[in-house]
């Protein structure tokens, strides 16, 4: 296959072997308890954690492609953000594309003038997603994407990641929502004991 996502025996440090093919436009929601797994998996992908198997994207072998750029490719948005700077602003290289996203979260952009202590886990989380989205990445690994936000506010964010999907974009992500599983899911994985079991929809 030289279109999408081939996974091949990936594991790691608390991972059992994970092998998944996943067609471009294509979304792998990925539940279960805290600790199976889910987290692990996304990270070994990422390439953040020592990990061994096969990955290929679009035909290409991951380990053929500097990590930096791989990194650009299959963008991780972890589940808990992490800010550094006192100010809002200053997070974001490419400050108007993140605006342009944080809008169609209900974001102002008064709200990049803000220092970060004034700012809600909600509003920390739909910050971090707007700047991964920004950068327009073929394959997003999303950790827990919506788990601060209320159901208005998930809406607008799976309103704007199905954009994506119909774009070409693949997601892999963890949520604990089972709702939202069945509205975004093509495929599930579902994680115990650092073990995943695909299930077709």
């Amino acid at each position: 296959m030289d279109k999408g996502l081939v996974i091949k025996d990936l594991f790691c440090h608390g991972l059992n072997p994970v092998s998944l093919t996943v067609s471009d436009g294509k979304c792998v929601v990925m539940h279960g308890p805290s600790g199976s797994g889910k987290s692990l998996f996304l990270r070994a992908v990422a390439d953040l954690d020592a990990n061994e198997g096969q990955i290929y994207f679009n035909g290409e072998d991951r380990e053929k492609i500097p990590a930096p750029e791989w990194r650009k490719r299959a963008v991780y948005l972890q589940s808990e953000t992490g800010w550094w700077h006192d100010q809002v602003g200053p997070h974001f290289s490419n400050l108007d594309d993140v605006k342009a996203v944080a809008e169609t979260f209900g974001l102002s952009e008064e709200i990049f003038a803000w220092q970060i202590r004034r700012l809600s886990t909600g509003e920390k989380q739909r910050l971090a997603l707007a700047m991964v989205l920004a950068s327009n990445p073929p394959l997003l690994l999303l950790d827990e994407p919506t788990s601060a936000l209320d159901p208005e506010t998930t809406n607008l964010v799976e309103l704007e990641l199905k954009k994506r999907l119909d774009c070409g974009t693949i997601i892999l992500m963890a949520t604990h929502d089972r709702d939202q599983m069945s509205r975004m899911a093509s495929t599930t994985l579902v994680f115990r004991d650092g073990r995943a079991t695909e299930e077709k929809l």
